[in-house]
């Protein structure tokens, strides 16, 4: 049996770094990973999503899609979760 490195595995199967199929890939797992920390934060708080939908002032369904990783989001409601959970957010570019 062949053993393989992770970025060799990925290469294989999902796409090339590069590709639009790695792209999508890619940033669906941070949609998913921000679904999470949302979740993570919100139970550490004792909240349900319809409470933490009203301290932002959304539907609990956005808070459930966003947690699920179901359709779009925003970075300002992102943005706005994060505040009403007190938490902090550090963000890194690289260019």
């Amino acid at each position: 049996m062949k053993s393989y490195k992770l970025d060799e595995a990925e290469d294989l199967l999902i796409a090339k770094k590069g590709t639009l199929e790695r792209e999508e890939y890619e940033f669906e797992l941070k949609l998913e990973l921000i679904g999470d920390m949302i979740k993570i934060a919100r139970k550490k708080k004792n909240l349900t999503q319809e409470q933490l939908g009203e301290l932002v002032g959304v539907k609990k369904a956005q808070i459930s899609r966003l947690e699920n990783s179901i359709g779009n989001v925003t970075f300002e409601t992102v943005m706005r979760i994060f505040n009403a959970l007190g938490a902090k957010l550090n963000l890194n570019l690289q260019i």
